[in-house]
């Protein structure tokens, strides 16, 4: 049986140029490493990171009732988001469970939804399926874009030589339309660090030039592997770990990106007003282990010998040098459980997230 090719990015003889090793994500071929987790993990909490998440999917809407679907598939309440803006939302099944994390950029003219690399082809169905009674027109344009991230403190000195846009003055989760080294670019302030940056939106064919002269300008390539590390430690949410289709937002902790009171209802908010109503059934939570071992994806959360949840995302963080991580367990459980790592159980206790939280000049 044949299998499907992996798709590559604009940027992936860059990535070959510079060494990095190449890995199956979400049938993309990505760098998940260059010199290594660690070493790209303080570049971006130190210096100015680089990374291609051009694997990203971008879905418009236009149209007279462009807003009226996109309220309808969200559950921000993205009347409330001005022209520039960009807001967090999650998209929901009726059930409440979700089908992604997404961000949403309201431009003069119409929306744009920035969906997961994995759930791409399921988003767009989904998304036409709901909204086919509406005078909307749903594009996916994900292959007409390249996105690079600049995470990091340097980020807004790095990238101002290459643009004529006062990056000083674009606000946390705000963009402005420019230019960057010449070509169009959407430079928004968005990231998924813990760190100030930006994310470039450019045409497919200017970005390998402009990856290049960010490196050249000392910018250092980032891989999927710190991408990870570097979100775990800013308690930021990863689609099929601490979200997917048998978890709500409000289990998972994002409940600010819920917006209930939303006149224009939303797929699945009466699920989550009941549950809001009469509890939740899981709970996300911070912990550090306090024993020997690193808690992975799936180990077991236990209280008393008694299975009460399980590990979504944990690693060894670079910046504090603990072992961390999320579960989702049940209601009751407090300060303190044992997770599971290969068979025998560590201590471990709930700690406030994020574990990291930069300094604010």
């Amino acid at each position: 049986m044949a299998t499907e090719a992996l798709r590559r990015t604009p940027l992936y003889e860059e990535h070959k140029v510079l060494g990095a090793r190449i890995v199956d994500f979400a049938g993309w071929e990505m760098p998940v490493q260059y010199e290594g987790i660690k070493a790209e993990h303080e570049t971006v909490r130190n210096r100015a990171g680089l990374f291609d998440v051009s694997h990203m999917g971008e879905v418009v809407f236009k149209g007279r009732q462009a807003e009226e679907a996109v309220q309808r598939l969200v559950t921000r309440d993205v009347s409330r988001l001005a022209v520039g803006q960009a807001g967090y939302a999650a998209v929901c099944y009726e059930n409440g469970g979700t089908v992604d994390d997404v961000l949403v950029y309201r431009t003069p003219d119409d929306f744009l939804i920035v969906v997961n690399a994995s759930n791409r082809e399921k988003d767009f169905a989904h998304f036409q399926e709901n909204v086919k009674d509406l005078d909307v027109e749903v594009v996916d344009e994900s292959d007409d874009w390249a996105l690079l991230a600049l995470q990091g403190p340097r980020a807004v000195e790095l990238l101002q030589p290459f643009t004529q846009t006062d990056l000083s003055s674009i606000k946390y989760y705000r963009y402005e339309v420019g230019e960057v080294d010449g070509a169009y670019a959407v430079i928004s302030r968005t990231g998924y660090t813990g760190e100030d940056g930006f994310e470039l939106f450019v045409r497919p064919d200017d970005a390998p030039r402009i990856w290049r002269k960010l490196i050249e300008a000392g910018a250092g390539p980032v891989g999927l592997g710190a991408r990870d590390t570097l979100r775990l430690e800013a308690g930021m949410c990863l689609y099929g770990n601490e979200l997917d289709a048998e978890t709500t937002p409000l289990e998972a902790g994002i409940g600010f990106a819920v917006h209930l009171d939303k006149e224009q209802e939303f797929v699945g908010q009466q699920a989550l007003r009941s549950e809001q109503e009469e509890g939740l059934r899981k709970k996300l939570v911070g912990f550090k282990v306090e024993g020997r071992g690193i808690a992975r994806h799936d180990y077991p959360i236990a209280v008393g010998g008694e299975t009460v949840g399980s590990v979504t995302s944990g690693t060894l963080s670079p910046t504090l040098g603990e072992a961390i991580g999320l579960a989702l367990v049940a209601p009751g459980v407090e300060d303190e459980f044992e997770v599971v790592i290969r068979n025998r159980t560590v201590a471990a206790r709930t700690v406030p997230l994020p574990f990291y939280k930069r300094e604010k000049k």
